[in-house]
């Protein structure tokens, strides 16, 4: 997939693959500015760096690549202004792997373009483009114990793979659902309770098949 240099949210757990395909189709006499959390969420005293960043001027264009895990909503709430009103010369590029945790003012001024990895597939013993009532089921008695920190890890790979499965209807609302199941599991919900919440409403997004 060809990556066009421009402000946007890219949806991507290969944050070095993605900046790469970025730099390649960047102009020559371009810059980038790189802020990479790779094993910790973004701070608001990164959010105020890249601002500081922003604001210094430039004759050519100048990239500002943030990548991480997650963005809290306080530190997107803190990024919004300034990329609604961006300094000249300055594309903001977001990199994040759910786009669960984006904020909707983040998606209605950034395009959100999702990146696959070919190399990469996730067996999690569910078909997404045959989802069925038994097979939540069996997959939910499978899960039931798992941890709140693999819980959540598992609800952020469901919520990419049915994202690129196409095999869902997903809208905003639905894609919430995502974001709000990891909040439940960061004030303890049961990990059962919450894979099952998310994987019945699934089940009802799914797309009639064609006859």
């Amino acid at each position: 997939m060809k990556i066009e240099p421009v402000s946007q949210v890219l949806i991507t757990d290969d944050f070095e693959g993605a900046i790469e395909m970025l730099k390649e189709a960047a102009p020559k006499d371009s810059a980038f500015e790189l802020f990479i959390k790779e094993e910790e969420n973004f701070k608001v005293s990164d959010a105020n760096e890249v601002i500081a960043k922003a604001y210094l001027a430039s004759q050519n264009k100048i990239y500002l690549c943030l990548a991480t895990k997650q963005f809290s909503d306080v530190v997107q709430n803190r990024l919004l202004k300034i990329i609604e009103e961006p300094p000249k010369n300055k594309e903001f590029i977001l990199i994040t792997p759910s786009k669960s945790s984006l904020l909707p003012t983040i998606k209605s001024r950034l395009p959100v373009n999702v990146l696959k990895n070919e190399t990469e597939t996730a067996d999690f013993g569910l078909d997404f483009n045959n989802l069925t009532l038994e097979a939540v089921y069996n997959f939910i008695q499978e899960n039931k114990r798992l941890k709140p920190k693999e819980a959540t890890y598992l609800i952020e790979q469901i919520a990419k793979e049915a994202i690129f499965s196409g095999a869902f209807d997903l809208d905003d609302s639905a894609l919430d659902m995502f974001k709000n199941a990891r909040k439940a599991l960061d004030v303890g919900s049961p990990a059962d309770f919450t894979l099952t919440a998310v994987l019945l409403k699934l089940l009802a997004k799914k797309r009639k098949a064609k006859r």
